[in-house]
């Protein structure tokens, strides 16, 4: 086995750049704050797509709020709960989604026109509980393919939003096997 010296390993792979240099850059531009000259994606087209997020992100929290209050019968008391605990989830992502807006030198867009329009996912206007599952998990099911599609999007390029967005998939992942599973309990047969 042939022994690597650490200078060849230093020289192979580029690690980071001199303490010079790095300080050289953070004070070019201060005034675009976190967006520096290695900032690898496209500043405004990431806030456009982060506005469709929080746009999203509201609808959800509208349609599970909705959900939680309106659900009835005896065995509804488990799933209002669990749409109560989603709501709050999603209220989470939507502030996240608006920080990291504003960290990038946009501005949140929480105007209700347009709204639906700009989510991804639909509010929906359930009548029985077994619908509002229903809704809740194909809402859930849209949220997971599009947050996989952005994460593979920012890639390296904004490590920090795919991050975030990789935990918003996550989480919807985990509502959705939630839903499946209210699903079950409340469902034909059930």
């Amino acid at each position: 086995m042939k022994k690597i010296a650490l200078a060849e390993v230093q020289t192979a792979v580029p690690f980071i750049s001199d303490v010079k240099t790095l300080r050289d850059r953070a004070r070019r531009h201060i005034e675009q704050g976190p967006v520096s000259e290695t900032y690898g994606g496209d500043v405004a087209r990431t806030i456009e797509i982060l506005q469709t997020v929080l746009a999203t992100e509201l609808v959800c929290v509208l349609r599970y709020t909705q959900h939680a209050i309106v659900a009835t019968g005896l065995a509804s008391e488990g799933a209002k709960a669990e749409f109560r605990q989603h709501a709050q989830e999603e209220h989470e992502h939507a502030m996240a989604a608006a920080e990291r807006i504003n960290q990038l030198g946009g501005t949140p867009n929480f105007d209700p026109k347009g709204l639906a329009a700009r989510s991804a996912s639909e509010y929906g206007a359930a009548g029985s509980l077994l619908d509002m599952i229903k809704e809740n998990l194909v809402a859930e099911r849209i949220a997971i393919d599009h947050y996989r599609e952005l994460a593979r999007y920012f890639g390296d390029n904004d490590p920090t939003t795919r991050v975030m967005i990789e935990g918003f998939l996550a989480v919807e992942e985990d509502h959705a096997s939630d839903m499946v599973d209210l699903l079950a309990t409340h469902g034909p047969g059930a």
